[in-house]
């Protein structure tokens, strides 16, 4: 097996084991949109799990995502890299100490795209882990979940851009990932409180949260309405119709859907 085949086959395998939302529909893209989305994908997720992580410090946090940061604004340096990561390899996740994998295997009319993207959200995240992730309004929650998740709609339609001229609108991109991203916190809120973090604002009632989820999740079926081929549809129609039944489940007081739930509306969207 070629050293490109292998490193695909790689990404895969740890695609499916680090997300749940975009498995799914990226294994349904056609090639290179498939690669391209998948490696790209995995540079978000590289520098997420460093925000996330459970064990390192607020101050090695910052560092690693800052320096990250300052490495995605040139040609990527695998091997500083490597280093910066070096003293934290039993900790971290290989889709983070394997980020420079996932850049070699961004096509190269792209990948500075992705590099961007991935920068400036790596920086975002390092300022929201030095403000202890103190949310205090409406301004703060978009501010936060611009830098985890509105990112990933700018990455994605600079990729729709690339891949066929498909033009969409930023803002309403923006407010895809937001949606995404609100509904992660409305179903993560326990368990969130429980390490000490909550990303729901000062004074806001479940009610608030719901309302600031489903306007944005209305903005990215406004976004969707640009897209008019088929591989790209089907694959943003998955998270946002999964989203939505999430909402759906949680305001029926479940915890989230279930895999036959999950497995319908894919079924659904695939053959409509």
């Amino acid at each position: 097996m070629s050293e490109a085949k292998k490193l695909q086959k790689d990404a895969i395998h740890i695609l499916k084991q680090t997300s749940r939302t975009f498995y799914i529909p990226i294994t349904m893209l056609k090639s290179p949109l498939k690669q391209t989305v998948g490696s790209a994908y995995l540079c978000m997720r590289a520098v997420d799990e460093i925000e996330d992580h459970e064990e390192l410090d607020s101050q090695t946090k910052q560092r690693l995502l800052r320096s990250t940061s300052d490495l995605l604004k040139r040609k990527f340096d695998n091997r500083a890299y490597r280093e910066l990561v070096r003293p934290y390899e039993s900790q971290l996740p290989e889709v983070t100490l394997r980020l420079g994998d996932w850049i070699n295997l961004c096509p190269e009319g792209i990948v500075e795209n992705v590099k961007e993207s991935t920068g400036i959200m790596a920086a975002g995240m390092g300022d929201w882990v030095e403000k202890g992730w103190n949310i205090r309004d409406k301004d703060d929650l978009d501010d936060y979940t611009y830098y985890v998740a509105g990112l990933v709609g700018v990455m994605l339609s600079d990729i729709w851009k690339w891949y066929d001229g498909t033009e969409t609108d930023r803002e309403l991109a923006i407010g895809y990932g937001r949606g995404l991203q609100a509904v992660n916190i409305l179903r993560n809120q326990d368990e969130d409180s429980e390490r000490g973090v909550n990303f729901v604002p000062d004074g806001w009632t479940k009610d608030d949260m719901f309302s600031y989820t489903e306007q944005n999740l209305a903005q990215a079926d406004e976004y969707m309405k640009d897209i008019h081929t088929r591989t790209i549809m089907l694959f943003c129609r998955i998270p946002l119709a999964l989203a939505k039944r999430t909402v759906k489940a949680l305001k029926e007081g479940r915890e989230k859907i279930s895999r036959r739930e999950v497995e319908t509306i894919v079924e659904n969207i695939k053959n409509d």
